[in-house]
């Protein structure tokens, strides 16, 4: 893969879950620059005290402005685009705000890293975004068909413009599994909405790898998804309970919550009928359909009757042993064994 060393990257949404641990590794790769970009100014100036490194520029600003957004992006040549409301039931209560964020934010951020040339940006989706039944997964859908419009459009441009996709992120912000820490530390039961759901299961570390192996591997409009082993919640709830030390804690069913599926999709049949695989990871070519509009008419897709979309449910399914064993690769999982042995 391309170094990144000497470059100057931008990151939207840069003192996210994602954003920050994105930084550290660019700092470590020996960036020149690591333009952190978010509009809340505690949580910038938290990481900025946190890090202590001068290489972190930060600028405040909304991916919904912008000019905010394109003085940014100044003088970088690579940005990584995090900045979404991420939160399902918010995005269903108001649904234009994840509009104005997520689809024409992200507009904003591809026209304003073509005007800076940029040489590449990368778009971070969610597996919502496949089959989306809840607002935050439609917009997030808009933004990678809004991303790889651009690159049809722009066949020349100098910015190669990819999309990656992923399920649940381990410990991030907003993820289950502190929740369950904290039911567990609490003496209060696990909750969980269905025993038989599943979800994908990734590291933020993971996370932060697909992204730049898109960033090493993209060509203008391509989608890359990483293979992750997923888990039921029913069983991840336990796993959890049992790295505590308490293996009878009792568990709640509470129930599907609106806008929640059984078994996410990171990848559809006809999605899969393109997919090169390369190994740890699917890449999907973009659509290079002409404004002729053949493909939508005349033309269809061998194969996608033989195939089936890539789910949390037909993906390596782990146990209870194996999910405690990737909880435990988490430093605030170890962190949390490690106090109360």
């Amino acid at each position: 893969m391309t170094s990144l060393s000497g470059a100057t990257v931008a990151i939207t949404g840069g003192t996210g879950s994602f954003g920050s641990t994105m930084a550290r590794h660019l700092l470590d790769d020996g960036v020149a620059a690591v333009h952190v970009f978010s509009r809340d100014e505690a949580k910038q100036h938290d990481m900025r005290l946190r890090f202590g490194d001068p290489r972190l520029r930060f600028f405040l600003g909304d991916v919904r402005d912008y000019e905010s957004v394109a003085k940014a992006f100044a003088g970088a040549d690579h940005v990584f685009h995090a900045a979404a409301l991420k939160q399902v039931p918010s995005c269903e209560f108001f649904p234009q705000q994840a509009v104005k964020t997520n689809v024409l934010g992200s507009h904003h951020v591809i026209e304003a890293a073509a005007a800076a040339g940029v040489r590449s940006l990368v778009c971070l989706s969610t597996d919502k975004a496949v089959y989306p039944v809840n607002a935050m997964g439609m917009t997030k859908a808009l933004m990678e068909k809004t991303a790889q419009a651009f690159a049809r459009q722009h066949p020349r441009s100098a910015t190669t413009i990819s999309v990656t996709r992923y399920g649940n992120v381990m410990y991030s912000r907003g993820s289950v599994i502190p929740l369950f820490v904290q039911q567990v530390l609490a003496g209060r039961p696990l909750t969980i909405t269905e025993p038989s759901m599943t979800r994908f299961l990734m590291s933020l570390e993971e996370s932060v790898d697909l992204v730049r192996y898109a960033f090493g591997h993209a060509a203008p409009g391509d989608l890359f998804v990483r293979k992750a082993p997923a888990s039921t919640v029913q069983v991840l709830a336990r796993a959890v309970a049992e790295l505590l030390g308490r293996p009878d804690h009792p568990i709640q069913v509470i129930g599907s919550r609106h806008g929640e599926k059984l078994h996410e999709t990171l990848l559809s049949r006809e999605e899969m009928v393109k997919a090169d695989d390369h190994g740890d990871y699917y890449r999907v070519p973009v659509d290079a359909r002409s404004m002729q509009y053949e493909q939508y008419f005349e033309e269809g897709s061998p194969g996608v009757a033989e195939l089936t979309d890539y789910t949390s449910e037909n993906t390596d399914r782990l146990d209870v042993a194996a999910t405690k064993q990737m909880l435990l690769t988490l430093p605030e999982m170890q962190q949390i064994v490690a106090g109360r042995s």
